[in-house]
């Protein structure tokens, strides 16, 4: 079986060396992946000097175009976003505003960009939200072309007003590991299909 390319997009409010619970999540999606033939990488977006727009390059030193190269390389793409008052992180919301741009962008067959790629989203919190978040992020993955697969997201919510992280919260092999699992087989096995039957070209 032909080996895969994951990118994680960490959209982590925190910069640098910090500890980073969407990270971590993430990594844990990669490690999952890596069972399915995926080798991957992740990214923290914070650290990527990425301008605000909906094009794929602002100019003047804008760190998306390398991000978008990545993603373009790849054939599954996981957001990895914290939840803050109940919607995924300001980082998030700038990723997803930048793939906007792909709505105009196609391949060399004419289909759009983004086609023929998998996306999955990982959530953590401190506070309801997770469904609406994966919601939210999927609705915009799929507008811009990616495929969903079935059980595409993966999320830890902790107590609430509560102030444990998912970093600090211990293995959850039973629930949030066990929806990881779930995701990295779907996507993996989606994105596999995906590269062996290309979706037609545009009539």
């Amino acid at each position: 079986m032909t080996t895969l390319r994951a990118l994680v997009l960490g959209c982590s409010l925190k910069s640098g060396p910090q500890e980073s619970s969407s990270d971590l999540l993430g990594r844990q999606i990669l490690d999952a992946l890596a069972d399915h033939d995926v080798d991957g990488d992740l990214i923290r977006v914070a650290d990527q000097n990425i301008k605000f727009g909906v094009s794929t390059d602002e100019g003047d030193g804008d760190g998306w175009p390398a991000v978008r190269e990545k993603i373009l390389a790849a054939q599954i793409l996981v957001i990895a976003t914290p939840i803050w008052l109940g919607q995924p992180s300001s980082v998030a919301k700038m990723v997803l505003e930048r793939l906007d741009a792909e709505l105009s962008e196609t391949d060399a067959r004419g289909r759009p960009s983004m086609y023929d790629k998998v996306a999955a989203v990982g959530v953590v919190g401190n506070e309801d939200g997770a469904h609406h978040t994966v919601a939210e992020v999927i609705q915009a993955l799929n507008d811009v072309g990616f495929t969903i697969p079935a059980a595409g997201s993966a999320y830890w919510v902790g107590e609430a007003l509560g102030k444990v992280d998912y970093k600090d919260a211990g293995p959850k092999p039973d629930t949030t590991g066990a929806s990881v699992k779930d995701l990295a087989a779907n996507a993996a096995h989606l994105a596999h299909a995906l590269a062996a039957t290309p979706y037609p070209a545009g009539q």
